[in-house]
């Protein structure tokens, strides 16, 4: 029997619907709407498809968003000038650069320079990337969590199966999914695995989860036939061929054979990110009192 679909364009439509009711109710308590900032640097196109995605959602929920698309040879100096000009911004409560930076920008240092540790504020970390935030996911006290692994949890409750105890296998290990990925899979009570480019017998990981998250960002890289019967399978991967079609990290069909519930690609995960970076803004604005 074929998996059932997990539909993130559903599920991220919820919360999207959460979201722009929340934001009405602080407009008629006489508070602003929240506000985003999204720094785009160059003409990378599944940057700019990613940022005009982010920004239409805003104003669909009433988020204000506040664009700033920089040339290609911005420099690390300038573009820091700027994230310091958006932290004092009282308007603005995230603040996103868009990843990836060009070579000669370190995503690390502008990253680090989003709210730093020693203020009082609340971050503006909507991304969750900044390393007080993955500290406080690691401690399971989060606050503003990484977007796709938080989405991924939602997609994962559902199904409403019970994860907890449940071997989870995660394919990937950046720190954008893969790691902060697996603290998700901890605080939910599963038992956890990471696999990267050095793991041996890739496979045998695979065959004995009860949840596999692919991140590793290659195309059908893990096989169907790895798939254990019955598990759940959320493929993070967009990869586009040769041939102009978008497939996920996972062989889908074969995949589908073996899973009791599978997410699709496109139509899974990805409607999940940016559904969740708005409920980190409206989150981020309600921690600040802003």
């Amino acid at each position: 029997m074929a998996a059932r679909l997990i539909d993130g364009n559903r599920i991220a439509a919820t919360l999207r619907s959460e979201v722009r009711a929340s934001v009405a109710q602080r407009i008629a308590a006489g508070q602003r709407a929240p506000g985003l900032a999204v720094v785009l640097i160059g003409a990378n196109p599944g940057s700019q498809i990613y940022v005009r995605n982010k920004r239409k959602a805003c104003i669909e929920v009433g988020i204000h968003s506040f664009a700033h698309d920089l040339p290609e040879q911005t420099t690390q100096a300038e573009l820091l000038a700027l994230v310091d000009q958006l932290n004092a911004d009282s308007r603005v409560d995230g603040i996103l650069v868009q990843l990836p930076l060009p070579a000669h920008i370190d995503a690390r240092t502008v990253i680090e320079r989003i709210d730093p540790i020693e203020r009082i504020d609340p971050h503006k970390d909507v991304d969750g990337f900044h390393p007080y935030n993955i500290g406080r996911l690691l401690q399971r006290a989060p606050l503003l969590r990484p977007c796709t692994p938080w989405g991924v949890i939602r997609l994962l409750k559902s199904t409403q199966v019970n994860v907890r105890g449940l071997n989870a296998v995660v394919v990937g290990a950046s720190s954008i999914v893969g790691r902060p990925m697996a603290l998700e899979l901890l605080l939910v009570g599963s038992t956890v695995t990471i696999c990267h480019s050095p793991t041996r017998d890739l496979a045998h990981h695979v065959e004995r989860a009860d949840i596999v998250v692919a991140a590793v960002g290659k195309s059908e890289f893990i096989k169907g036939a790895w798939i254990k019967p019955g598990a759940i399978v959320i493929d993070v991967g967009f990869n586009r061929g040769t041939d102009g079609k978008v497939r996920g990290d996972v062989e889908f069909e074969p995949a589908r054979e073996r899973a009791a519930w599978i997410t699709p690609v496109p139509g899974g995960v990805g409607p999940m990110t940016v559904a969740t970076l708005l409920r980190n803004t409206l989150q981020a604005a309600e921690l600040a009192g802003r």
